[in-house]
């Protein structure tokens, strides 16, 4: 969808919830085919008929460049022209000017060896990966001697529930004859491997295996639209073939059994702050073991103390499937998810985008047996960016192919693991 079109649905939003008739457009919708029966379901499945009206606007985005003029056009068929009006003198609005920020010199005295008191250095977004040194010895809860140290304890998230919060496991292993796409050997090793680490860090663990991409859907739409008020955190782990996809912030989609991708923006959107309003504030983290593509890493060569970890060449399988959008997939070529408040979230990827992901049938995958033994052994003591910096490093001197983990954080702060 073009940008000016985007626009002008997100400023005519609040209009369009509190008038569209939603009822009228169903039939519509499907049959100009911007939306498939189980897509229609899903939405008139969302709530009040505002709130219908509202995930209607919202995925509406969502469904190619065609689908701004051809919801116009099925406003004014069922005699709510006022709305397309509305929305066409949207895009004819200029854009907003963005906001200017005065800035103020600061006369600093370079003679000084200290900064001025009333200098206010502005803290970073991103919190930088700490020295050894500089690194807690315990996970800095207030219960364990942090407290009183207003600064440190800004900058932490605090897990006070017990337990912290749910944890998702979708594991596909068998998938469809249709669909083309091989069984996932030692999927089983890593859902069981990380069912009983994410119940040893205090989370309520749930597993669903071998789900159509649909049945996905249904499934993270069921955990976001649970009550996590009295929760600290949410967890999504997905086992599964993986491809590329389009995408604005988070690339990749995930293969339900049927061989339809979901891309993973629209998997990180049910989530934020505007869909799930009991998360607010509260770390959503979502660790992916799929191909982010089909390209192979032979890696280059680089002096090094020891040999490289040779796996038997063999035993190795990839979770790639060539870029395809199947018919009736879940989303067109050109589809995005759009992602309003993207705050306190972290993607954890098995591989860089466009690469394989490789799994052994009796040990796992690389990822995840990996993650595993670092949350082993660090989780009591390190935050989560720099274990998943020991993860990066430990998978990437695997093997004769290269694979490197690597992650899209939106955390604002430090998070630590409780563990029991």
């Amino acid at each position: 969808m073009e940008e000016v079109a985007r626009r002008a649905l997100r400023r005519g939003r609040a209009r369009l919830v509190a008038a569209l008739r939603v009822a009228p457009l169903w039939e519509a919708l499907e049959e100009r085919g911007l939306f498939t029966r189980p897509m229609i379901e899903e939405l008139q499945s969302a709530g009040s008929r505002g709130e219908q009206a509202r995930q209607l606007v919202i995925d509406l985005e969502t469904r190619g460049k065609q689908a701004f003029p051809i919801f116009l056009s099925i406003l004014r068929d069922t005699g709510q022209g006022d709305l397309a009006e509305m929305l066409v003198t949207e895009c004819e609005s200029p854009p907003a000017p963005p906001q200017l920020v005065e800035l103020r010199p600061v006369e600093l005295d370079v003679h000084r060896e200290k900064p001025p008191k009333n200098v206010n250095f502005p803290e970073r977004l991103s919190v930088p990966v700490q020295a050894e040194s500089e690194r807690p010895q315990r996970p800095p809860a207030p219960a364990r001697g942090l407290a009183g140290d207003k600064r440190n304890h800004d900058l932490v998230y605090e897990l006070r529930a017990d337990p912290c919060g749910h944890c998702l496991i979708l594991n596909n292993v068998n998938f469809s004859r249709d669909s083309e796409l091989s069984p996932r050997e030692g999927s089983d090793v890593d859902c069981e491997k990380l069912e009983k680490r994410f119940k040893a860090l205090r989370f309520h663990v749930l597993i669903r295996r071998d789900l159509k991409a649909q049945e996905m859907v249904s499934e993270l739409q069921k955990l976001a639209r649970r009550d996590h008020s009295a929760l600290d955190c949410c967890v999504v782990v997905i086992l599964s073939h993986g491809c590329q996809t389009s995408h604005i912030q988070f690339p990749g989609g995930i293969y339900g059994t049927d061989g339809k991708p979901i891309p993973i923006e629209k998997i990180v959107n049910y989530f934020t702050g505007s869909h799930c309003p009991s998360l607010r504030g509260k770390p959503k983290l979502f660790f992916i073991q799929a191909c982010g593509g089909e390209q192979r890493d032979r890696g280059f060569a680089v002096d090094c103390d020891s040999p490289a970890d040779e796996a038997p060449g063999g035993s190795l399988q990839s979770d790639a499937i060539p870029v395809q959008t199947p018919a009736g997939s879940v989303d067109e070529p050109d589809a995005v998810a759009i992602l309003p408040t993207p705050s306190d979230i972290l993607v954890s990827y098995s591989t860089f985008p466009g690469f394989v992901s490789w799994r052994e049938p009796s040990s796992g995958s690389w990822y995840v047996e990996t993650l595993d033994s670092v949350l082993e052994q660090y989780a009591r003591s390190e935050d989560l960016l720099n274990m998943l910096l020991r993860v990066a490093n430990a998978v990437s001197a695997k093997g004769r192919y290269k694979q490197i983990p690597g992650c899209f954080n939106f955390l604002r702060k430090k998070f630590f693991f409780t563990c029991k």
